[in-house]
């Protein structure tokens, strides 16, 4: 697996960047005079008393966090307030291991903090907590605050209010409106015992164990028991992530549509990856959905079996290959044509300056064979070392696949690493004038960033064209929770421009011969509905094959508990207008928490 923050910095625009945790002080160090917990929390996300010093805060220790860098322990006020927007819970930050235990009435003095996980940079929400704290134990042994039901009823369908565009869009000051706005009902949960029963599973566990289930039994559910994500606006309000104050190997090992059944029970905290998080101390019990890995069918005999998988930074030392091989013979039944993206280079990311990728590209086909598929030959151009982004030092890049009994490779000398490909017009066909070659390789869009490969395939005496793509990763957006709303998608601008860049060319081939069959596929980045697939798409040049399917079943990734289209498949107008193809999104990885991939693979089948 790739390392959390690339793992997760990989998907929808619900990333944030990795850098520091920080904590702000709004006001200048003063003291306060005894409150309680719901005049700290206030009826904004940040607390009034922020800065300052407080005493005697009254609460009952509700559970207790002895692991990692933020060790503390949350209390709750027994006596809350008639206020919905105020939370009765708080975070105290004791750095060590804390001294006290569930049930314990206490008193708290300290300085009211607001610490954002990942860094003011990132543009998370914060987290308001009380640090530096003087601990006295009133009694011990006292019942916990009963927790707070989160359900279908309770979360609002809204996700967020708007930001305060004198305040850069931030939602921070603007007053919590729990019956209104998603993130407002659980900011004011913030710290508080809260409870969800018998809530369907939307991801599986991954290896962090964390899982996500949602609240609302019926939100945009698929037939796989997933919730799908259709637009910038719709963002699935029940989405929760669930978190252990326990042993992690104990976690459920979960897939979509399994069920926690049960109550899960523990403090509402927001983190740095994922936001709102019910850190479990007390855990439902996994049942299981029975979700099982899809297959696609065999591709007829005059049919073009096209596909594309990220393979997730495959080098040589990965003990994956007999299972992508099982993939793509039994699950994809063996295409035709296969894009593979992130190959890495022969010694993973060692940065070495080794580029070249033939050990890890043989070893994957001879697996196939092993597995009982075809022979394929390939073809790649190898970048120049260090220029395309990924994990530094594996030098990840796009290789084709073909099966030569069904198909053949026009090999046209000429393409290399810094070489841009173009098109001719021979004996009144387009041509391209290097097969395999790279798109503008030196143009600035492409910086740190992977190059699209382009090739010439030959099918019953067709020519198909073939683009694969890995666009720019959404590293860098702001999350679905952060302050500012809606969240800024700043990894778009090079998304955009790669685009445009990608159609241009797919315009130039349909400029010399209108009836092209052109596919671009590959790890696009962005969904079905963006605007990075739109100017792909430009003025009808291509279109993305999965809005072929019903809405509910459009999604090749899983981020957040959000089932998405990362990965798509685009067709020129010759393969669109004869109607005579078939899309297949694969699910054979998003969806299980023992994937080999966090991607599922793609296969278009068409008659050319």
């Amino acid at each position: 697996m790739p390392s959390r923050s690339s793992a997760r910095l990989a998907a929808l625009t619900v990333a944030a960047v990795c850098s520091a945790a920080s904590t702000v002080a709004l006001t200048s160090p003063a003291h306060a005079d005894s409150v309680r917990i719901h005049d700290i929390q206030g009826t904004t996300r940040m607390s009034p008393y922020a800065g300052q010093k407080v005493t005697d805060v009254p609460g009952v220790v509700t559970a207790t966090r002895t692991y990692g860098s933020s060790r503390g322990f949350w209390i709750q006020d027994t006596t809350p307030d008639d206020n919905p927007a105020t939370s009765e819970g708080v975070f105290v930050f004791t750095s060590s291991t804390p001294k006290v235990a569930v049930g314990d009435s206490v008193t708290v003095a300290g300085t009211v903090s607001e610490y954002v996980p990942g860094g003011t940079s990132s543009g998370n929400q914060s987290v308001t907590e009380i640090t530096k704290p003087t601990i006295t134990v009133l009694s011990s042994g006292n019942a916990v605050p009963a927790a707070t039901v989160i359900d279908e009823d309770s979360v609002p369908d809204t996700y967020a209010p708007s930001g305060d565009t004198a305040a850069s869009g931030s939602i921070n000051g603007l007053a919590l409106d729990p019956s209104a706005y998603a993130l407002d009902y659980y900011e004011s949960l913030e710290g508080m015992n809260v409870q969800v029963s018998d809530t369907r599973v939307v991801t599986g566990t991954d290896p962090y164990s964390e899982l996500w289930v949602t609240v609302k039994p019926w939100e945009h559910r698929n037939r796989r028991g997933g919730t799908v994500y259709g637009s910038y606006t719709s963002q699935n309000t029940g989405r929760l992530q669930i978190q252990s104050l326990g042993a992690t190997a104990d976690f459920p090992k979960a897939n979509v549509g399994d069920t926690l059944a049960g109550d899960t029970t523990g403090p509402l905290d927001f983190n740095q990856f994922g936001g709102y998080t019910l850190v479990a101390s007390k855990l439902g019990t996994l049942e299981s959905g029975g979700l099982e890995r899809e297959t696609t069918r065999k591709q007829s005999r005059g049919e073009l079996a096209v596909a594309t998988y990220n393979v997730e930074n495959l080098d040589p030392s990965d003990a994956t290959f007999e299972e992508h091989a099982s993939a793509i013979v039994n699950n994809l039944k063996s295409p035709d044509i296969v894009s593979l993206e992130e190959i890495q280079d022969n010694n993973g990311a060692k940065d070495d300056g080794t580029v070249d990728a033939s050990e890890t590209v043989n070893k994957l086909i001879d697996a196939i064979v092993a597995a009982g598929g075809p022979k394929y030959e390939w073809r790649s151009i190898n970048p120049v070392n260090d220029q395309d982004g990924g994990e530094p030092g594996g030098n990840i890049r796009q290789v084709f696949l073909f099966n030569p009994e069904r198909v053949s490779f026009t090999d046209r000398a000429g393409g290399d690493s810094t070489t841009a490909v173009g098109v001719v017009k021979e004996h009144g066909k387009a041509q391209l004038t290097a097969s395999p070659g790279r798109i503008e390789p030196g143009n600035e869009a492409w910086k740190s960033s992977r190059k699209p490969l382009a090739g010439e395939f030959v099918f019953r005496g067709r020519t198909v064209f073939v683009i694969a793509n890995h666009l720019n990763s959404k590293g860098g957006d702001q999350s679905l929770t952060s302050q500012y709303q809606p969240p800024t998608r700043s990894s778009e601008t090079q998304r955009h421009a790669q685009a445009t860049l990608v159609n241009a060319f797919v315009k130039s081939i349909l400029d010399v011969q209108k009836n092209a069959d052109v596919i671009a596929l590959g790890d696009m980045n962005d969904f079905e509905f963006s605007d990075t697939t739109k100017i792909l798409e430009g003025d009808g040049e291509l279109w993305s094959a999965i809005k072929s399917l019903p809405r509910s079943e459009r999604y090749t990734y899983d981020y957040q508990g959000n089932q998405q289209v990362l990965d798509q498949i685009l067709v020129s107008p010759a393969i669109r207008r004869g109607c005579d193809f078939d899309y297949d999104s694969v699910h054979i990885n998003s969806e299980f928490h023992d994937q080999i991939s966090d991607h599922d693979p793609q296969v278009l089948r068409f008659h050319p």
